[in-house]
Order: structure tokens, then sequence, then C-alpha cells
């Protein structure tokens, strides 16, 4: 049978409101009282019903999280810091992948929000004209986490990178590199692809270089498509002496096809990336990176969140934060 909220009173010898007001931390009870309801409560093993709790308040305390894609150690890193501000914050996190894919992502939100979340934290992926009228039927407030929609016009959390990108080929060029070539993301992903392809080209203009179509791979931000495209760079009569990659799995995949062509990494072919995912540093040479701030781009994400939730003054609604040059040991000066 189950336990109820009166089951506990009449063990506590209380009031059904007394043992609400324990059950929900309100300060208004005597600490022996609070004592005889905790007591009851244990021995009878009561757990408070969420959804009669929801009804009454009309919140949930729980928050919906979309996922790109559960495996990338990325996203893993952004939900981390998601969870660890929720959880001060008393809320709970129900965590749903995507598998990027579009329809998926639209359902998911629509699921989330038939599930009574008080707020929405959609993270990573392409923004379309499909998600925002996904997005505008929401009665609770949604953050944009890790992506931003083109127009601007959602709460987001993000780094700038089409400026990671400049600061990553930058670095290259400053080495004396010329010859670039960049394993981009597909370039409908307005941040990780077209942002940091701009950034690649931006780069090679303030250097007075024209961009060079050839030294340019489409990839899918995997390590088998950073492999693929180092070895048609490899087989190129003149080859790039530098690879900018779009994200750090392409660049580990191009440090490993260049090693299994009899290369090395610097010596023939110097390669950096963007993330700096925890394998950046476990790859022999280290890998050079422009580092994103996953975990803070969750933990300030919810945070903002939380504000929204809570009808909070919200000084900026769309916040870039830092990224950084890591040096490590595969790049080297010409």
């Amino acid at each position: 049978m189950t336990v109820t909220i009166y089951d506990v009173a009449r063990e506590a010898g209380v009031s059904m409101a007394t043992v609400s007001r324990v059950v929900n931390n309100n300060p208004n009870v005597k600490p022996q009282t609070r004592k005889k309801v905790y007591e009851a409560i244990e021995r009878l093993g009561y757990r408070p019903n969420a959804v009669a709790r929801g009804l009454a308040s009309k919140k949930t305390t729980t928050v919906g999280v979309v996922i790109p894609d559960i495996s990338n150690a990325i996203f893993a890193e952004v939900a981390r810091g998601i969870e660890d501000i929720a959880n001060m914050y008393h809320y709970n996190i129900i965590l749903c992948n995507a598998d990027k894919r579009k329809e998926k992502e639209i359902r998911v939100v629509n699921t989330l929000l038939e599930k009574q979340v008080d707020g929405l934290l959609f993270m990573g992926g392409t923004v379309t004209d499909e998600h925002l009228q996904a997005f505008s039927t929401s009665n609770v407030p949604i953050v944009l986490c890790a992506t931003t929609d083109e127009k601007g016009t959602m709460p987001s959390v993000d780094i700038d990178h089409e400026g990671a990108a400049f600061d990553a080929v930058q670095r290259l060029l400053s080495a004396g590199h010329r010859r670039v070539g960049m394993i981009s993301g597909t370039l409908q992903d307005p941040a990780n692809g077209f942002a940091r392809y701009q950034g690649y080209k931006r780069a090679l203009e303030s250097a007075g270089l024209s961009l060079d179509e050839q030294y340019v791979r489409i990839g899918n931000y995997k390590y088998e498509s950073g492999m693929e495209a180092a070895q048609y760079f490899i087989a190129l009569p003149e080859r790039p002496t530098a690879i900018f990659a779009a994200t750090d799995e392409m660049a580990i995949g191009a440090i490993h096809a260049i090693q299994d062509a009899g290369l090395k990494v610097p010596e023939d072919i110097s390669v950096i990336g963007i993330d700096n995912i925890r394998m950046a540093s476990m790859v022999r040479p280290q890998l050079t990176t422009v580092a994103q701030p996953m975990y803070d781009i969750g933990a300030v994400s919810m945070r903002l969140l939380t504000k929204l939730m809570k009808k909070e003054p919200v000084d900026q609604a769309k916040v870039v934060l830092p990224h950084e040059l890591i040096e490590r040991r595969s790049v080297a000066s010409i």
C-alpha cells in the first residue's frame, strides 16, 4: 500500500498541515515536532508525491535539458555544470538525447513541455525556424546552451566561435605557416560549422592570404572524418604545413592519419583544434587547442534559467563567455 501524508500525520500524532510544513522545509515548526515527523517518515518509508505537489504549486521543480549527442565528452561537461547549479537551486534534471536530428530535437522539446517542466535548456545543435516555432508555444522560459539563434532573440550562453577559430588559425600563421588546411564542420551549422569557417577565412585574409578551397574539407565533428580529411590533405601535390580542425576530436583523427602516413606532428604538419576535450592532453603529441569553458557554459546557462523561472532581474540575456588558447606540443614554427 502507498504510504500517504495522512499515515505520517497519524503515526507522528500531528496534523497533515504540520507534516506538509516539515516536508516543504517550512521554518515554522518546532524542532521537537520536526524530529517526530522525520522519524515517522523514516519508519513508514514515506515519499512525497511530486506530481501532487506540482499540481498544487503549479511547479514541478524540474528542468528539461535537450542534449545533441550524449556520447560526446563536450556535452557531458556542459551537463555537469548544469546539474551542479540545478542541485544548488533544488531543481531536478530530465536529460534527453536528440542524436543531432532536427525532427527528434523538436519532438523532445514538445515532450518535455508536455511533462510540465518549469524551464528548458536547449544544448547545441542548429536553431532553425522550426525550433523557434516549437519554442514559441512554451509558457516556460527556454535558454539556449552552447548555441545561439541567428537572430539573437532568445536567451543564450555560448562563446564567440568565429573569434575562437580566428585565434587558432592566427596561432598557426604566427608560426610561419602559409598553407593552412581546415577540417570544418557542416556549414549549415551556424556555430561549430559556419562561424568557425568564417574565423578561418578572416584569419587568412588578415595575413594577406586568399582562401584556397582545396585546403578546406567538411567533416562531421567525429574522429573518423578528421582522419579522412587529413589523408586527403597528405595526398595533395602541395600538402598544407598545418591543419586547423573545427573540433578536437577531428584534430586527433588528423594527428593519427598523419602518423599512419609515416609523417610527424608537428615536424611535418602542425595541428590545432578547438574545445580542449580531455583527450587533447592524452594524445601524443599533446594537442594545442582553443578551450571552450564547457562547465561554465552549463553552469551559467542554468543560473540564467533559474533567474528567468523565478522572474528575477536579468542584466544580460545573451552571454558570451571567453575562450582561451591552450599551448601544447602539436604546433611548430617553420
